[in-house]
């Protein structure tokens, strides 16, 4: 036999939270990166030209990190309702709709 209901909750929740972690160390890992690339740059007299195609490339493969945070927040937030028809319970630790951050508002999941 498969797994139970609670089971497939307790995994998938799991491995969202996990997969939304990664994007986020990805995130900070590229920022840094491109931080030390910059700054290398400056401190080495380099001209501001330099590598600047592949600072184009890392801000634009950021910028493919955060479309990908927001399509997984999106499959956090359809999870939630497919949950709540299947168990009937509504998830206590992720408010459905979105999260509330303090200073950033609401980040929708629609």
């Amino acid at each position: 036999m498969g797994m139970t209901v609670n089971v497939a909750q307790a995994r998938i929740s799991r491995e969202i939270l996990e997969a939304e972690h990664a994007v986020d160390d990805a995130l900070i890992k590229q920022s840094q990166l491109f931080t030390s690339l910059v700054t290398a740059r400056r401190d080495l007299g380099m001209a501001s030209s330099y590598g600047q195609e592949a600072l184009l490339r890392l801000a634009k493969s950021q910028q493919s990190l955060l479309s990908a945070g927001g399509d997984l927040a999106r499959v956090h937030g359809n999870m939630l309702k497919i949950g709540e028809q299947v168990t009937g319970d509504v998830a206590s630790d992720c408010p459905e709709g979105g999260w509330t951050t303090p200073g950033w508002g609401k980040l929708s999941v629609a």
